[in-house]
């Protein structure tokens, strides 16, 4: 289902996005790098999570780790991930399926800096079992994303 929800959003948006099934999971960053054949600096690793009383959203490159300083500074809490058991029913994608697009609710959505090197990036599709390549300006302009400076290498 949530591998449809990305299609509709993607579809809503009238955004000329091809995605593809992988022939292996991409569950993680360094398998969807293997299985796409590309930088793992160059996977949309999406992250979810806690805010207060809200899940967020947060896109960085695939080599990046949350800095916990800079974190506490942007978002005045500490950063907190949500569990595995949490992901699937709070953004409607699965561990490893998830992508800033087809989410359950209206969370707030993050791009890191650490995607800005990058001209294109490779998001999960809401399935660790597919993905697509995006522009990221045309990532920033779909998600209506508030940009942030929250990472490490």
């Amino acid at each position: 289902m949530s591998l449809e929800n990305v299609k509709k959003e993607l579809e809503s948006k009238n955004a000329d996005i091809k995605i593809f099934r992988l022939d292996d999971s991409g569950a993680t960053v360094d398998e969807a790098a293997e299985t796409i054949g590309v930088d793992g600096d160059e996977i949309a690793k999406t992250l979810a999570l806690h805010l207060n009383d809200e899940v967020i959203i947060i896109v960085m490159s695939g080599n990046s780790r949350i800095d916990n300083k800079k974190y506490r500074d942007t978002f005045h809490a500490k950063a907190k991930m949500l569990i595995p058991e949490e992901v699937e029913p709070l953004t409607g994608h699965p561990v490893g399926g998830l992508c800033p697009f087809g989410l359950n609710g209206s969370p707030k959505i993050f791009l890191d800096k650490s995607i800005e090197k990058h001209e294109f990036v490779y998001p999960a599709a809401g399935s660790p079992f597919y993905a697509f390549k995006i522009a990221t300006d045309t990532l920033e302009k779909l998600t209506e994303a508030k940009w942030v400076d929250i990472s490490k290498e």
